[in-house]
């Protein structure tokens, strides 16, 4: 099977220890995590052979990232090197009502000052037959929304089919542009998008009626309409999927999702996650459950229904990765919620 190919930024996750909040800390534990990268690592996690593509410093720091991921099976074998450093973010875990807080430390990074022309973008879809990309990209700088768009017309002339993450980061968009200016010419040239219950209306106003996050209780028969605009907006779109995340407290939501599908609309099961370790990469783990199930069943329900399955693991497992196994997500899927020891 071809492979898939993700391109973003990968940064340092700097974290206390346990629930300390910063002003506790004496010491921080390091990973590496963004969300391109962790859509290639869990499919790799998952036995799909994935491809990371950025651009990091050519220092030990770079090296230790790129280790980071090699660890876990991705191809690193089109990272480019340069620039002056990675970029850092600082996350404090949340607990009960004290929700997560994320600091970044990124301005200036390797991928902030890429350029269109300096990846080779014909030779990394050669052997791939999926493509990957977030919002978080495009937001990052001029330079980036560049290549992305170099890799997007590139992914289409060669026909690779195009998966996007919309992705909305607000602290992001500081180079020149808003998101409802540059992501329109970006979707257009996907087939599959993914985002969560707000991403659609903070990039293009589109919004579902009546939702309360906050309440614990999101309707998925609200989003069907979400999808018919965002079809009827960008034609070219073949599947549009829509994360459903109830908050009830930092450690407490409920998680579904549903999926458009050439004008066939699928909801999923919900699930009550009681106890949360770690949300970030939540998203990114639906992405990649999508995918692989959309790549492994060709069954859309099913591959929604593993996506969503996949996705509510991930919450119990610290750091952006989605490090579970195919047969755990099935097992889930059956209806097994217990977490009984597996002996």
């Amino acid at each position: 099977m071809k492979h898939v190919v993700t391109f973003g930024e990968i940064m340092m996750r700097l974290s206390p220890p346990g629930f300390q909040r910063f002003v506790q800390a004496r010491s921080f534990d390091v990973i590496y995590g963004g969300g391109e990268a962790n859509v290639a690592t869990n499919l790799a996690n998952m036995g799909m052979a994935a491809e990371f593509v950025t651009r990091l410093p050519a220092n030990d720091v770079g090296d230790a990232c790129v280790n980071f991921l090699r660890q876990y099976g991705v191809s690193t074998r089109h990272i480019i090197r340069g620039g002056e450093r990675l970029g850092i973010y600082f996350m404090e875990y949340g607990a009960a009502q004290r929700a997560s807080k994320v600091i970044y430390d990124r301005a200036n990074s390797s991928i902030a000052t890429i350029t269109r022309g300096m990846v080779d973008w014909k030779t990394v879809f050669a052997d791939a037959d999926w493509f990957h990309w977030t919002g978080i990209t495009p937001a990052i700088s001029a330079g980036a929304a560049d290549a992305l768009l170099e890799a997007l017309q590139t992914a289409r002339e060669m026909g690779i089919y195009v998966s996007c993450d919309l992705n909305y980061r607000k602290n992001l968009w500081k180079w020149g542009k808003k998101a409802g200016e540059v992501m329109p010419d970006l979707v257009a040239l996907s087939d599959l998008a993914i985002g969560n219950e707000e991403d659609a209306e903070k990039v293009f106003g589109i919004k579902a009626a009546e939702v309360d996050v906050t309440s614990g209780k999101v309707s998925a028969s609200q989003y069907l309409s979400v999808c018919e605009q965002l079809a009827s907006r960008f034609p070219n779109l073949k599947r549009i999927a829509i994360t459903l995340r109830g908050s009830l407290s930092a450690t407490h939501n409920t998680w579904s999702g549903v999926l458009w599908d050439a004008g066939a609309f699928y909801t999923g099961p919900t699930y009550d996650i009681a106890f949360i370790v770690d949300r970030v990469g939540g998203g990114d783990s639906f992405g990649a459950g999508l995918i692989y199930g959309l790549r492994t069943y060709g069954d859309p329900q099913k591959a929604l229904n593993f996506a969503i399955a996949a996705s509510c693991l991930k919450h119990s497992i610290i750091g952006d990765f989605n490090l579970v196994s195919v047969s755990e997500v099935e097992t889930l899927m059956k209806g097994d919620v217990s977490g009984r020891i597996s002996r």
